[in-house]
């Protein structure tokens, strides 16, 4: 049926009286009833505002930017500051700098480079005292300018028109300056950022200056103190014969430290010697061998030693064929050991005369010994003067070094008054252009906040003026709109919910008609027929679709379309097949995902790009991530989710709890989410009803198992079920 509007003219607004409680719906319509009385003061402030805008004198604004930074030459700072890291500016100088720029002297400067005295902007007098500033003077609500001074008018305004600021968590300060006219704001900001970098060359110049002046004025001093130092020092060593030696000591402590090295040696030249005299007695004693550098060192110990080898050689050769008793072999062995015996004795000898060269070295030291004590006694008596003479030549030293640093920084501040030697702690980043657009006044937003400030007051005043009153507009409730429903839809009954709807739609009572007037429709017949028989007879006879009518109807069926169930009858019978096709058709135009949860067969990881991928079963055991799982058809743009290494946990897979989390996050991806899982004789159909409670039943014919199979399933939770017959074969046929 088609409901018709039924239109209700407006009545007149009644006064009713208020009974003490705000009533929000009467004050909306009490307003509404007066809007023009908001409406029309507020067009009128919008037009008034839009004059005085027009009205006014529009300034323009230019801005230039100076970064604040170390530009001095490493290779031109003092010598004692080139090791050292300069600090950076922390926001207290970045805000010292700002005060810089906004300093009087400056601004007295830009004012007289740029003749802003002479202009009516900044000198009220220059054009005549207006009208406005003189009223406001006289109320006290503003400067008379008769009583400023020139100066004053002047800087008045430069002060109104010049803005300076740091941009936050930087070192850029910003000169904004505006004007009426647009090129002489660009100018003035140009100004005030190139007399800000030349006071600050100024500043460090007349520090330059005055660092030259006391310097050159000191080293005139020092010299003379210098002169006067290394004079007395020259004196004293003359009259107490205290002369220098080579290494810049007095000679007597020379003369102590070379005969207290001459000792050093000699003992440990007597010490060395004894000791290898002992060791060689110790070898020849015990009769071991005698390797020793003193006998490596003698001619005749190394022939003797050659000899000694050579017999030994022959003897190991005739002993190979001769007897122990053989008169060849006696002769060699009493030939070495005539060989060892001179060997010994020539070791003696070399003993003896390590003992004589020690017995040398200990004379030696005795004769150095009575030398160093005659030089103590020269090196005594002269300590007193010595250290007379080291306290002057320490003076001497003190004032040489002093003069020899007052020159080197002299000479430093001397090339650091060269102007490009002492540049400014900062340097212009962005000059000031002239302004295309006035920044002063903001037409459009002075209109909207003008416009909506007397919108809120006379919104205001009118509400007031409702609540205040006793009485309060208020309208009668006219007659509802009705809107005429839709046409019922086509049920069909091989849906559970429509068994259900029917049923219901059999025991309700018939609702009393509507208030308005109807006129009828014609209702579609078949529908009805159908509802009819169902109600009556129980289910339709099952219906077989296509793949792509299949396709068709998950699309139109919306939200409920976006899951679907592909299970077949029995083994073998093209669920697989039909579940790829109905997602290829479904890709055409929209994103699909399949997934495989026939743990008993999977098989569909034959078409995926990656067979060897991980699939469900490793996201339930925690072995994959949801990324890894996921691969996409060899030949469509269908995504693939492969059932995995199942193994003989193909039970515990179907009812583990990832299987409803996967769902609902591929639901949120793609556009539609089909999952195979194979033959409903080797399932639970309970368990896969609430993933997707829409089910495609593929069946090799039309017979009675498959109409049992179906009612199988709608008792088991699944909402609607589509019917595939032929299989594979009809898979393939779409």
């Amino acid at each position: 049926m088609r409901f018709r509007k039924a239109s209700v003219k407006r009545p007149a607004p009644v006064r009713v009286p208020l009974d003490g409680d705000l009533d929000i719906s009467g004050l909306g319509q009490a307003l509404w009833y007066k809007k023009w009385r908001i409406l029309i003061p507020t067009l009128m402030a919008a037009v008034l505002s839009l004059v005085v805008v027009n009205a006014m004198t529009p300034r323009y604004k230019s801005e230039a930017r100076i970064l604040l930074e170390n530009k001095e030459n490493v290779f031109l700072r003092a010598e004692a500051e080139k090791n050292v890291e300069r600090a950076s500016l922390d926001p207290e100088a970045v805000a010292s700098q700002i005060q810089l720029v906004l300093s009087r002297d400056l601004a007295r400067q830009v004012i007289k480079n740029e003749h802003l005295a002479d202009k009516p902007e900044f000198d009220p007098l220059v054009g005549g005292v207006s009208l406005s500033r003189t009223i406001l003077g006289l109320f006290g609500l503003g400067r008379d300018p008769l009583g400023m001074s020139p100066e004053e008018r002047v800087l008045e305004s430069y002060y109104e028109r010049l803005n300076a600021f740091a941009v936050e968590k930087t070192r850029v300060i910003v000169v904004e300056f505006s004007s009426a006219d647009a090129e002489l704001a660009a100018r003035v900001a140009n100004a005030i950022a190139s007399g800000y970098l030349s006071m600050q060359q100024s500043a460090k110049q007349s520090q330059t200056r005055a660092a030259s002046d006391w310097l050159a004025h000191e080293i005139a001093s020092m010299r003379t103190k210098v002169a006067d130092a290394e004079t007395k020092v020259e004196e004293y060593r003359a009259k107490s014969n205290l002369y220098v030696g080579a290494n810049n000591s007095s000679l007597p402590n020379q003369q102590l430290s070379e005969v207290n090295s001459q000792i050093s040696a000699a003992r440990a030249q007597k010490a060395d010697l004894e000791a290898r005299a002992r060791e060689l007695r110790q070898l020849l004693k015990s009769g071991r061998t005698i390797d020793s550098s003193d006998v490596a060192n003698s001619d005749s110990m190394r022939r003797l030693i050659e000899q000694r080898n050579v017999f030994r050689a022959q003897l190991a050769e005739q002993s190979t064929t001769l007897l122990d008793q053989h008169p060849r072999i006696k002769e060699l062995r009493a030939q070495i050991g005539e060989v060892d015996a001179q060997i010994r004795a020539e070791g003696e000898r070399l003993a003896r005369a390590m003992d004589n060269d020690a017995k040398v070295a200990g004379n030696r030291i005795e004769t150095l010994t009575a030398s160093l004590n005659q030089v103590k006694k020269l090196a005594s008596q002269s300590n007193e003067q010595d250290l007379q003479l080291r306290a002057l030549e320490r003076e001497s030293k003190a004032q040489r070094d002093l003069l020899e640093s007052y020159l080197a920084k002299y000479r430093e501040a001397s090339a650091r008054e060269n102007i490009n030697a002492a540049p400014a702690d900062a340097r212009v980043i962005s000059r000031a252009s002239a302004a295309i657009k006035p920044t002063f006044p903001k037409k459009m937003p002075i209109v909207l906040i003008v416009s909506l400030a007397m919108f809120t007051l006379a919104t205001v005043f009118v509400a007031t003026g409702e609540l205040l009153a006793p009485t309060m507009l208020t309208y009668p409730t006219a007659a509802a709109e009705v809107d005429a429903p839709r046409r019922e839809p086509a049920i069909d009954m091989s849906s559970r919910k429509a068994r259900r709807a029917a049923a219901k739609a059999k025991k309700a009572q018939p609702a009393p008609a509507p208030a308005v007037a109807v006129e009828p429709a014609a209702a579609p017949i078949a529908p009805l027929a159908r509802l009819a028989r169902a109600v009556r007879g129980g289910p339709a006879a099952p219906a077989a679709l296509t793949i792509d009518q299949i396709a068709a109807e998950l699309k139109e069926a919306g939200d409920e379309g976006r899951r679907a169930t592909v299970v077949g009858t029995m083994r073998n019978v093209g669920t697989t097949f039909a579940a790829i096709s109905i997602a290829r058709a479904l890709a055409r135009d929209s994103r699909v995902c399949l997934v495989d949860f026939d743990f008993n067969s999977p098989n569909l990881s034959v078409i995926s790009t990656d067979p060897d991928a991980p699939g469900i079963a490793d996201l339930a055991r925690g072995t994959a991530s949801f990324g890894d799982i996921i691969t996409a058809d060899q030949f469509s743009s269908v995504h693939l989710i492969a059932a995995g290494d199942v193994g003989a946990d193909a039970l515990a897979l179907a009812a583990s709890p990832i299987l409803a989390v996967t769902m609902e996050a591929l639901v949120r991806a793609y556009d539609h989410v089909l999952i195979d899982v194979g033959a409903a004789t080797q399932i639970e159909p309970e368990r896969f009803a609430p993933l997707a409670p829409r089910a495609v039943l593929v069946a090799a014919d039309a017979g009675k198992s498959t109409a049992q199979m179906r009612d199988q399933l709608l008792a088991a939770g699944f909402d609607n079920v589509s019917l595939v017959i032929g299989g594979a074969g009809a898979a393939a046929a779409a």
